[in-house]
């Protein structure tokens, strides 16, 4: 009986360090953990909290640090452009101006991605198919096709313009690869699935992770047209990975693409009635 006592104290202890070092790496702007259990358990947890504020503390930053040179950079990028505008050689003077557009693309879609994560330093409940609805309705209001399925899911507690920003870019990648993007949640006792599936030629297996790395492009394999400076899907998934989360790509048996934003739920009780979800249709 003793053994048995000791033996669940020391299981005890060693299920709460594993929860503490989990919660670090899910929420980094929560609040310190409780500092509970024995003097060890305690000690290490409070070494846990140390570490967690010394990572939230770096991490913002980088991130009012690069914020910054993506500001600073705007201005020489601006002199530059008008001194293109008085060059005597016209054709010379376009191929820079070309350059600098997507100069200037890459430096505003960095500072607005860093603004947006600054300017969001808490969770909040979201309700996530208003956000997906809101979105798409601004989508089709540009003249692209992009369909909802009919779903239902409990409050999500994540920063809104990080996460619009993160389904924005991967139904921005539908759209201009696969002509339409349709777009399904699925709520569960764990995570939440936001899924975007388009009608393009897909992404070769060997290619699916290297096409997360900042300035890659596959514009062979996805599309001739083109398009895009390589951020979208870098800054999708580091704003999942921010919540805790992850992207999965992967190509659909029947052709297209899916992209699927995964955000671990916290709270495992809060899960919609499956009843009320629909499958997302086909299109004809």
């Amino acid at each position: 009986a003793l053994a048995g006592i000791l033996a669940y104290m020391v299981t005890r202890s060693l299920n709460r360090l594993s929860r503490a070092a989990d919660a670090i790496g899910d929420n980094l702007d929560g609040p310190d953990l409780a500092e509970v259990g024995s003097s060890e358990v305690r000690r290490v947890i409070g070494a846990l909290n140390r570490i967690r504020r010394r990572m939230r503390d770096h991490l913002q930053d980088r991130t009012r640090l690069l914020g910054a040179i993506s500001h600073d950079l705007r201005t020489p990028l601006t002199r530059l452009r008008l001194r293109t505008e008085m060059m005597a050689d016209a054709e010379a003077g376009a191929r820079m101006r070309r350059d600098l557009d997507e100069m200037e693309a890459m430096v505003r879609s960095t500072l607005e991605f860093f603004r947006g994560l600054e300017a969001e330093p808490e969770r909040r409940p979201i309700d996530v198919m208003a956000l997906v609805e809101s979105m798409a309705e601004d989508r089709r209001e540009m003249g692209q096709d992009v369909r909802v399925a009919d779903g239902a899911c409990s409050p999500y507690p994540g920063h809104p313009l990080a996460l619009r920003r993160c389904l924005d870019n991967l139904v921005e990648n539908a759209v201009r690869y696969g002509t339409c993007a349709e777009i399904a949640v699925a709520d569960g006792a764990t995570a939440l699935r936001i899924e975007v599936r388009d009608r393009g030629p897909g992404i070769p297996d060997k290619e699916m992770q290297r096409v997360f790395e900042p300035f890659y492009r596959l514009e062979a394999s996805r599309s001739a047209g083109g398009g895009g400076i390589g951020l979208g899907l870098s800054i999708a998934r580091n704003i999942a990975r921010w919540h805790g989360g992850d992207i999965e790509l992967r190509n659909l048996p029947g052709g297209g693409m899916s992209a699927t934003i995964v955000l671990p739920r916290d709270d495992r009780s809060a899960r919609p009635d499956p009843g009320t979800r629909k499958p997302l249709q086909s299109p004809p």
